[in-house]
């Protein structure tokens, strides 16, 4: 039975080091938004219009990820899965391919976000985005902790 891993965490939690593990100690399909904005957009999406732009992407992969589940490959998808309702829809769609669902969340408190992203902003990898304190703050305040109830044992 193949597993669909949902990774839950702002931006510098660590959402894409802990995929490259799934992905390599699980031989995993490795579905990253972040990685499609730059090829398919380019590097200068206005900040408005990051939304508009990422729901497509998303929808993109998880036509992608259905196929690789139901041809029995484990998944690993980097959304971030920041509300509740989010995280409980994609575990309904997992269990309806006959998947395992798996939530990992990667809880990390502001300070050391901000502290991860000012580093990254200095030197930006690949396929990321410079990300401001404001954005962080605006996103902290959006983001929906996962409770004890949804990470289980």
């Amino acid at each position: 039975m193949p597993t669909l891993y949902l990774l839950c965490g702002l931006p510098g939690s660590g959402k894409t080091t802990l995929a490259l593990q799934l992905e390599r100690e699980h031989r995993a399909l490795r579905l990253c938004p972040d990685e499609w904005m730059e090829p398919l957009y380019g590097v200068n999406i206005p900040e408005t219009e990051l939304d508009a732009h990422r729901a497509p992407v998303e929808n993109v992969q998880w036509d992608i990820a259905t196929r690789a589940l139901q041809l029995g490959l484990n998944v690993v998808l980097e959304n971030g899965f920041w509300s509740r309702a989010e995280r409980d829809d994609f575990r309904r769609r997992g269990v309806a391919l006959g998947a395992d669902v798996e939530l990992r969340y990667l809880d990390v408190s502001r300070e050391e976000l901000w502290d991860r992203l000012s580093r990254r902003n200095k030197n930006l990898p690949r396929h990321t985005f410079p990300i401001t304190k404001t954005n962080l703050d605006a996103w902290w305040a959006l983001f929906e902790p996962p409770g004890p109830e949804e990470l289980g044992p």
